[in-house]
């Protein structure tokens, strides 16, 4: 099972100037780890970060090219996921609104550019632990360009002239998705996770 998502506009709903980022969740692999690719247009812009490595989390990879998904339940505790065309990623676990408890967290993950530049595709398998218990929403970004060409994508936009600067952040415009049927055992009373038991147990 996957689903497919295309960001089509900006993040505060006007159409985007290019083919469409596109991002797809699912299906789970052999090992119980839930595949996300990324297809778009490569931009190159801005370039590599300095002092990275391929493979590895990159801190601050929200300044580059990169297409983001959000993982995000009903008690506001989500999963970011940020991928880019340059062999990065940058996973995030939130317990609330922003407030990060744990980042850089180990994925495999591989890009490639293709069609002579033009496209990049990055390929990542997330672990099920990795996820919040009972995830009900979705959002899903793409960022690229440099100084005043920075721009911001979103499949789910805040509604057009509301906001004056984009935040990935504003939950109350993600959507709904079907997790359950994707990861069923996310949505088990049994579920456990090493990452958010202890977040849990307080909460």
């Amino acid at each position: 099972m996957s689903s497919t998502y295309r960001i089509n506009t900006t993040w505060d709903g006007r159409p985007v100037n290019h083919d469409p980022v596109t991002i797809t969740v699912g299906p789970v692999d052999a090992n119980g780890q839930v595949i996300i690719r990324v297809t778009g247009p490569y931009f190159n812009d801005p370039g590599v970060p300095a002092n990275s490595t391929v493979g590895q989390p990159y801190m601050g990879l929200w300044d580059y090219e990169v297409a983001e998904a959000f993982f995000l339940n009903d008690r506001n505790q989500y999963l970011e996921v940020e991928l880019s065309p340059h062999g990065l990623h940058l996973l995030l676990l939130l317990k609330g609104q922003r407030d990060s408890f744990k980042d850089q967290l180990p994925i495999q993950y591989t890009s490639n550019v293709i069609n002579g530049g033009a496209t990049w595709v990055g390929v990542a398998h997330v672990p099920a632990h990795y996820f919040p218990p009972k995830v009900t929403k979705f959002n899903a970004y793409a960022i690229h360009g440099s100084g005043a060409g920075r721009t911001y994508e979103a499949l789910y936009p805040v509604p057009t002239g509301k906001y004056t600067d984009p935040d990935f952040h504003k939950l109350d415009y993600f959507q709904h998705m079907d997790f359950r049927h994707l990861l069923p055992d996310n949505w088990s009373p049994h579920y456990t996770s090493p990452e958010w038991d202890p977040i849990i147990a307080v909460g």
